[in-house]
């Protein structure tokens, strides 16, 4: 660490501000300081101090000061903080400042939270919960990244890691002393067989992308059934081409949404149909499609023509017409002219997507992490099978590489550049 350079940057928003804080982090952290505000506060304290520039002298700042020793800081390394005033003048003397002191270079974007990483002062997944939770735009986003970067999966996979690892001592001791008790190796296998269901029952769990994403909530049924009419209701703007042709929606639309907090991607797609048309034949694949996908399908159609799918929600379009019958049984009539059901049709689409969103402060797994504890569980499970104590010692190893590549101890390097890139400059 003593080679590594010491690093600074703004670490709050773009002046002008009330407060603005200017971090330095690593070997000459402290000098640094000291060589702008004269003199450290103790550590994990904060005091006044006058802040000058180290070749005029001149005052630059009065400004709260903090000090932080390794490895008890947030990089893990040595670290000052200045609180300063916010103005544009007093952040950019500051910054020209840090910069002529030798030794000292701007951080890159992510550097700070990366060396934490790096320190040991945070592990990958936190780091993944962090840089979600600068990106998160709605309450339900911050609470899951909030979940994952306090800590929550971290302390998860310790534990699956700790009984992986007493598994493995098991099937070790096994084999260093040949013993043939069938009781033990049936333990063994008790063992792992429930470990690697608590694994996959934690892969049941709704993805973080859905939070990101939004739910895909898809409108379908017949051709000329008002699909796109009721896509224009909803978002309040003309979105979809709406004709009394046929066959005028060929492609999907996408109207993202919120609704009471549930973010929502509502899709329309081609009417359903045999057609000759090739371009409306492919419209109608893609419907196809976005279907089998689809997070929850809202239905047009006739209800018994309803393709099959765990959250249809079944209306009756056009309920405003003098023809219209009553609707069916579990149906809603919704008309896109006067907006009749409109409003219970989106609390009911609300519902349905919440039942496939992350529960409140719920620990979400994203695409990588989940993929690397279904490979541990795969792993396990494949243990719990296994005739020979080396083949059960092979796949335990095998799990301990999957648990130790999510937490980031091993075979991460292509991911970490990636990762930290997506962070401000000062975080």
């Amino acid at each position: 660490m003593s080679e590594r350079d010491t690093i600074f940057a703004l670490a709050s928003g773009r002046p002008p501000a009330a407060v603005s804080i200017i971090r330095i982090s690593g070997p000459a952290a402290h000098h640094s300081g000291e060589t702008i505000a004269g003199s450290l506060p103790e550590p994990r304290t904060a005091a006044v101090r006058p802040l000058r520039d180290p070749r005029s002298g001149g005052l630059l700042d009065e400004a709260l000061v903090l000090r932080f020793d390794s490895p008890s800081s947030s990089t893990g390394e040595d670290v000052v903080e200045f609180q300063c005033h916010g103005g544009r003048a007093v952040v950019d003397s500051l910054l020209s400042a840090l910069e002529k002191i030798e030794g000292l270079r701007l951080a890159r974007p992510g550097e700070f939270t990366r060396r934490a990483f790096e320190n040991g002062r945070i592990d990958l997944t936190e780091a993944e919960g962090l840089a979600d939770l600068i990106e998160a735009e709605t309450e339900s986003q911050r609470k899951a990244a909030l979940a994952i970067a306090e800590g929550g999966l971290r302390k998860q996979v310790g534990a699956w890691q700790a009984q992986v690892l007493a598994l493995s001592a098991e099937a070790e001791r096994a084999i260093d002393y040949d013993e043939e008790d069938e009781r033990l190796d049936a333990a063994l296998h008790r063992q792992c067989i429930a470990l690697a269901r608590d694994l996959r029952a934690w892969l049941e769990r709704p993805r973080v992308e859905r939070l990101k994403d939004g739910v895909r909530v898809v409108v379908a049924g017949p051709p000329n059934a008002g699909k796109s009419s009721l896509i224009n209701a909803i978002a309040g703007e003309e979105r979809a081409i709406v004709t009394a042709t046929p066959g005028t929606t060929r492609d999907h639309i996408e109207v993202p949404l919120l609704l009471g907090g549930a973010p929502v991607l509502l899709t329309d797609t081609a009417g359903l149909r045999v057609s000759g048309d090739e371009a409306e034949a492919i419209g109608v694949e893609r419907a196809g499609r976005l279907i089998e996908a689809a997070d929850v399908l809202v239905w047009l159609g006739p209800p018994d023509e309803c393709p099959a799918h765990p959250r249809p929600i079944s209306i009756q379009p056009k309920c405003d017409l003098p023809d219209r019958r009553a609707p069916p049984e579990g149906s809603f009539p919704v008309s896109s002219v006067t907006g009749e059901g409109i409003a219970a049709l989106l609390r009911r689409i609300e519902s349905a997507a919440r039942d496939v969103l992350p529960g409140e402060d719920a620990i979400a797994l994203n695409r990588r992490q989940a993929h690397l504890i279904e490979e541990a569980a795969d792993a396990i499970a494949q243990a719990a099978a296994a005739s020979e104590v080396l083949l059960v010692a092979e796949e335990l190893r095998l799990a301990r590489s999957a648990l130790d590549r999510l937490t980031g101890r091993a075979g991460v390097e292509d991911l970490l550049d990636a990762l930290f890139s997506r962070f401000c400059l000062g975080k």
